[in-house]
């Protein structure tokens, strides 16, 4: 049978600093003391970029920085939010009137995703009150899921409250994974699931092969004689207040329906250029000749995207198109898919590399990571100046393979580093990108750290 409830642990609150000075603050704030606390972490992709959301598998660990919340259930309907952050407001509703304003990612809507999220999952009307205090450690839009991590731990708090239990058929983290993913979708970000399905499904020592429909996890033992470093490029990317990322999506949305078309398959029903190639039962390798003879490399606008499909453009724009991107102008298809089935390879690839460990492993790896930066910044144009600086100075200071990492624009890099090479390569990449003469990098925003596989969400209660 699966697990129905979350992994909890029993802790000595004054055994952890940043535990005990959360309860302080806490009862400073409420004037109580919180009956439990959740813990959420963040995620490094290591590689599989922008194709979750296209059905195919993706390969992340979850990283030691994470979303810690400290939590009193409270006998009135009343949610009271407050965050360690100074530059985070206070927050507070009834909890039977969640309004989720996607004009506006402020952090307490990406809390109300999880709760509402778990509220619409059991049909509830009724949800108790609360006070939460928010302590978040990983860096906010640099593409470490940061927002994600803040929605899954809010589930988790929303769940344990509520004390219901998830199905029987289906593991708890994988139910509950699933259930943020969809939920994060009120803030209007398009995401596909990595996110949360790593928050959930993550376990210290290893890296996860993270597959869709049905969603599961797979060990990937990562190579032992490397370190994977994170740097932050210190520009920032929310994607939920860009439309940056929800084009990307439909790009590729449109890339499978005319790819669909173009073989005499159902197009209509087709969302994923996953589902094209699995109706087709070819290789990736076949795909992407598929996509050279579908698509050109010229942009579509909408008029010949809808004579291509027999469509008008009110039904591409009502249809197809999510509301923040009816007005785009632009598609660029013949990039977006090649990007998407030459990545899923990569990944495939990178597994496979992993099991089988040969001598030259990290340079097998190191090469494929940087092949798909590569096609990030050229055919998904995800990058920006600043990360393709850092993936440079990555590889002079002896990456064996760096690439952007999260959904781009700005954010991080993650760079596989020979153990050997560590402490020579953070002094020369902090003295190259971090130190400049004019100061230009806000020190709270610099951050460069080797990371290793960390531990899933759970519920934290006081021994």
């Amino acid at each position: 049978m699966a697990t129905e409830s979350p992994a909890t642990r029993r802790v000595q609150v004054a055994e952890h600093p940043r535990l005990l000075k959360l309860k302080e603050m806490f009862n400073s704030k409420f004037g109580s003391i919180p009956k439990f606390y959740v813990r959420a972490p963040g995620r490094v992709n290591i590689i599989g970029e922008h194709i979750d959301y296209c059905g195919y598998s993706v390969l992340p660990m979850a990283v030691e920085q994470d979303v810690l919340i400290a939590v009193e259930p409270v006998k009135t309907y009343a949610l009271q939010l407050a965050n360690t952050n100074p530059l985070y407001p206070d927050f507070s509703t009834s909890a039977n009137n969640i309004q989720i304003d996607k004009t506006k990612p402020l952090w307490h809507n990406y809390f109300l995703c999880g709760l509402k999220g778990i509220q619409e999952h059991f049909g509830l009307s009724n949800l108790t009150g609360m006070n939460c205090l928010v302590d978040g450690n990983i860096p906010p839009s640099s593409g470490l899921s940061s927002s994600s991590a803040l929605v899954c731990c809010a589930g988790l708090v929303t769940l344990t409250v509520l004390g219901r239990n998830l199905s029987k058929f289906l593991p708890f983290q994988v139910e509950l994974a699933e259930i943020c993913a969809k939920s994060e979708r009120y803030i209007g970000t398009e995401g596909g699931g990595m996110d949360q399905s790593i928050s959930f499904l993550a376990e210290e020592g290893t890296a996860k092969l993270i597959e869709f429909s049905p969603l599961r996890a797979t060990d990937v033992k990562l190579p032992s004689g490397a370190v994977f470093v994170i740097a932050n490029s210190c520009v920032e990317m929310n994607k939920a207040a860009t439309s940056h990322f929800n084009i990307r999506v439909m790009e590729c949305r449109l890339a499978a329906k005319l790819l669909a078309k173009y073989k005499s398959l159902q197009w209509d029903k087709v969302l994923r250029l996953e589902e094209v190639q699995a109706k087709l039962g070819i290789s990736l390798e076949e795909m992407l000749l598929v996509t050279e003879d579908a698509l050109h490399p010229e942009p579509y606008n909408p008029e010949e995207i809808c004579r291509c499909l027999g469509i008008s453009l009110e039904e591409l724009r009502t249809q197809i198109l999510s509301p923040n991107t009816q007005d785009v102008l632009i598609f660029k298809l013949y990039q977006r898919a090649k990007h998407v089935y030459s990545e899923a390879a990569r990944v495939l690839q990178f597994k496979k590399i992993c099991e089988e460990a040969p001598e030259n492993m990290v340079q097998l790896l190191g090469e494929l990571m940087n092949q798909s930066h590569m096609s990030c910044r050229d055919m998904y144009e995800c990058s920006c100046p600043e990360l393709d600086q850092l993936v440079d100075i990555c590889r002079k200071f002896g990456a064996q393979g760096s690439r952007l990492t999260g959904a781009g624009w700005g954010g991080c890099t993650v760079s596989m580093v020979p153990a050997d090479k560590l402490p020579s390569f953070l002094a020369n990449v902090h003295k190259a990108y971090y130190q400049r003469s004019d100061g230009s990098l806000a020190p709270e925003k610099q951050s460069l750290f080797a990371t290793k596989p960390g531990g899933g969400a759970l519920v934290l209660l006081e021994a």
